[in-house]
């Protein structure tokens, strides 16, 4: 185990010239004592990436299967793919604030075990209850080691062109993470049994727990060095009204009477009441809010933040439903399906690691502008496509779109947000930056849902793509946030925000004598 701190002692910020503030966003942080730990430290990073995404992507393929197997009713299919997601999403906040408090790798490391030991329990899961509970458990541990993870590169990589790179490869991972996801659980449906989509997922999580443990540095000043303390108030309103309002929008198109069952206009008031109280607590109650609102001063983060919420929920209602469009429609096996999303991994691969090259070349509004170019684009191909489609003329493109779209987005916002944040906010970083994905997802997903069971009555293919268009009218809602609201420039090497405070007090010192 490698024990540094991520108190980097530096030199006075009035000796930084370029060319040093250059060297620095370029060379090897000074908490990896060589090479080979960096690299560690990136595998495991990067590998929690790919875990996750794993988890999500494969598990619409395996759906069919498991629900024979454990006799799923047709009413509960939609909780063992969204219960995941929806309890990752309402706790990350939480667990940022933890990763604050206690140091990232703590919980980095937890959140890892916990995920592989729910994952290598579902995988003997006998009845759906038991299996629903465990999706849900699983999230858990992905709430821990997805804001932690972002934390622990915010902290160690100051910004430069060595930070973009990692935070591209990062972004790389996802899309990898995904494709294995699908095709491990084409593999396992078709020629194995459900069950071992679950226990290749545990194989793959011990490795990087190994390898987490062994290269991750163990920061022990964090707690001592920001005095930061939990919101329980904010944790105590947010967490039940993002379950509850998820809850409602998942549920309410499937309930004996629509969105007029008693149950369902409960939860979603609930839901409300529960999402002003914690309004009111971080404005007016709470001396360390979970979300400080101050975070939103940054230039251009709300309308970040709006655009991401529209554009991540683009591209969660993608995978969902291409992923039953290609299967169900177009009629393709488990394998062929993997294979028709294999050029999201490959282009993932590229975009990201591209991306991490030339963000400290081209601004990054120019990256923004392509990127959600592509995410409408992704959409709308599948809500125009024909009834019998060349595969290279829709389904291609569409991919490759999908996985520009967000592997530029994912990689540009998430240096931006960190390097706008000290060092004692990364863990806010990490769970907001995680909070848009998983909440816009889950969010639009419960509206597209219900756009597709109001229009059943056209048939299969037909209500699927209007979920389609669904989703390309929030492509383009967001494209045109980000237009008008969001100037990023270039990732370049600069100061800290630490660095840039401190020249700012020795500036106005200088001034008042």
């Amino acid at each position: 185990m490698v024990n540094t701190s991520a108190e980097v002692e530096e030199c006075p910020v009035t000796s930084y010239s370029p060319s040093a503030i250059e060297r620095l966003g370029r060379e090897r942080p000074e908490a990896f004592k060589s090479i080979w730990v960096e690299i560690g430290f990136c595998l495991s990073l990067l590998g929690s990436m790919f875990v996750s995404e794993y988890l999500i992507s494969g598990f619409n393929l395996i759906l069919p299967a498991l629900s024979v197997a454990l006799q799923i009713p047709p009413q509960a299919q939609t909780w063992p793919a969204s219960v995941f997601s929806l309890v990752t999403g309402a706790f990350l906040l939480p667990f940022g604030r933890l990763a604050d408090m206690y140091g990232g790798y703590i919980i980095f490391i937890v959140g890892l075990v916990w995920l592989l030991v729910w994952t290598l329990i579902a995988g003997f899961s006998r009845n759906y209850i038991m299996f629903i509970l465990c999706r849900a458990l699983q999230g858990l541990g992905a709430a821990a080691f997805l804001p932690s993870g972002i934390m622990l590169m915010g902290i160690y990589y100051r910004p430069g062109p060595r930070k973009n790179l990692v935070f591209g490869l990062y972004g790389a991972l996802a899309p990898a993470g995904f494709f294995a996801g699908v095709f491990f659980a084409g593999v396992s449906v078709q020629l194995i049994t459900w069950e071992w989509f679950f226990f290749i997922g545990s194989i793959i999580l011990a490795i990087v727990v190994v390898v987490s443990y062994l290269t991750v540095p163990y920061d022990r000043k964090v707690k001592g060095a920001t005095g930061v303390k939990m919101d329980w108030l904010g944790t105590m309103t947010i967490v039940p009204a993002l379950v509850l309002i998820v809850f409602a929008l998942t549920e309410g198109s499937h309930a004996p009477r629509g969105w007029t069952t008693p149950y369902i206009l409960v939860t979603f008031l609930l839901g409300f009441l529960f999402l002003g109280g914690f309004v009111y607590v971080e404005g007016w109650v709470a001396d360390q809010p979970l979300l400080p609102g101050d975070i939103f001063n940054v230039k251009g983060m709300k309308a970040l933040a709006l655009a991401l919420f529209f554009q991540y929920g683009n591209f969660g209602m993608f995978l969902f439903y291409a992923s039953f469009y290609i299967e169900k429609i177009l009629h393709a096996g488990p394998l062929l399906a993997s294979a028709w999303f294999s050029p999201m991994a490959i282009g993932g691969l590229f975009f990201a690691t591209m991306g991490g090259m030339i963000l400290h070349i081209l601004p990054g509004t120019i990256l923004l502008l392509l990127s959600g170019t592509c995410f409408i684009l992704s959409t709308l191909l599948f809500a125009i496509i024909p009834s019998n489609p060349t595969y290279w003329a829709y389904v291609f493109p569409a991919m490759i779109c999908a996985s520009a779209g967000i592997d530029i987005t994912f990689n540009v916002t998430n240096v931006f947000i960190t390097t706008s944040m000290p060092k004692a906010r990364q863990g806010l970083a990490g769970s907001l930056i995680n909070s848009l994905l998983f909440l816009g997802i889950s969010f639009f997903l419960g509206f597209a849902d219900l756009s597709v069971t109001m229009t059943a009555d056209r048939g299969e293919g037909q209500s699927y793509k209007v979920a389609f268009w669904f989703a390309t009218g929030c492509a383009v809602f967001g494209m045109a946030v980000m237009f008008l609201g969001v100037k990023i420039g270039k990732a370049s090497s600069d100061l800290t925000v630490e660095e840039r405070e401190e020249l700012e007090r020795e500036l106005a010192l200088r001034q008042s004598s």
